[in-house]
């Protein structure tokens, strides 16, 4: 059997699992894909206003912003199991794409930031005002489903940015009033002093791809995150290093990361039929995929459980 591969999300657990030995210690033979961006978003660095607000379909995107998480997934991936926002997960693994783990998902720390001299600091401020995400992606989400509980559709206006690292640039040469940022990118700007306007935390699940891949590599692969998770728990500072390891060299002088916080942390509890049934409504009622991107495999068929 080829090695079972893993791509790391920009978070500390796959490093801590990796130098502590835990997926050696539970018989993994295992390869690291590490790519050149955050993996929840392979941004294009193109940048793209929609003049009706924030809901658009993936058929009126231009092609340099199209290729989001969903899209990414429903490509295909080199790895047998990736991560990125549950939001993408569950629509690929709906559209059968892979297939999605069912007894682990992880949460993101995120939040729409906004520099330390701008006049917007409520949430009501944000109302027709760009505000930077990625294409169909967990910041383009997780910005819609927040922003959504505070003002109406008609208020929300998105700026489409390639990558997190993208985002973070731009928000530090003010070339964009507000982003949404997540994990790592939102240590970088809490440390240059950028404002945290709105909270836009959001689940992140696991898929699968492909029919080989054997279900005892997943378990394993989990059962050392598990351990890793508890490390972070009990002592996060000894392992912040490790966010330099996928860290864009320019934002490197920038920061302090033995200040940075435990950032993305894994949940080892079931994802369920609820929260998927729940999460595919409210994809569905965006209209931002076309119709035959929008089949509805059942829980039982698309979620590992």
């Amino acid at each position: 059997m080829p090695p079972f591969k893993i791509q790391p999300h920009s978070r500390l657990q796959e490093w801590i699992a990796e130098d502590k030995g835990y997926f050696r210690d539970e018989g993994l033979d295992y390869v690291f894909h590490v790519a050149g961006s955050s993996l929840d978003e392979m941004g294009v660095g193109r940048t793209y206003r929609h003049g009706n607000g924030a809901v658009q379909s993936t058929e009126e995107a231009p092609a340099e912003v199209k290729l989001g998480a969903f899209e990414s997934m429903e490509k295909g991936r080199t790895c047998d199991i990736s991560a990125a926002c549950h939001w993408a997960v569950n629509m690929a693994a709906s559209g059968q794409h892979g297939r999605m783990w069912g007894h682990a998902y992880s949460v993101a720390p995120s939040g729409i930031y906004v520099a330390p001299e701008s006049s917007i600091r409520r949430p009501e401020d944000l109302a027709g005002r760009e505000v930077g995400v990625g294409y169909h992606s967990g910041s383009h989400f997780s910005a819609l489903q927040a922003l959504e509980a505070l003002l109406t559709r008609e208020q929300i206006a998105l700026k489409f940015i390639g990558s997190p690292n993208d985002r973070v640039a731009q928000l530090l040469d003010r070339r964009v009033e507000a982003a949404n940022v997540f994990g790592t990118q939102s240590y970088i700007v809490e440390q240059q002093g950028f404002r945290k306007v709105v909270d836009t935390s959001f689940m992140i699940g696991f898929l699968i791809s492909g029919s080989d891949v054997e279900i005892s590599d997943v378990e394993k692969y989990f059962r050392a995150l598990q351990h890793a998770q508890r490390d972070i728990d009990v002592e996060h500072q000894k392992y912040t290093h490790y966010y330099l390891r996928e860290m864009a060299e320019e934002f490197k002088p920038l920061v302090d990361v033995r200040a940075f916080g435990p950032g993305e942390r894994l949940v080892f509890e079931p994802y369920t039929q609820e929260v998927y049934e729940q999460t595919h409504r409210w994809m569905k009622t965006l209209e931002l995929f076309p119709k035959d991107q929008l089949a509805t495999a059942d829980y039982q068929t698309a979620v590992l459980v």
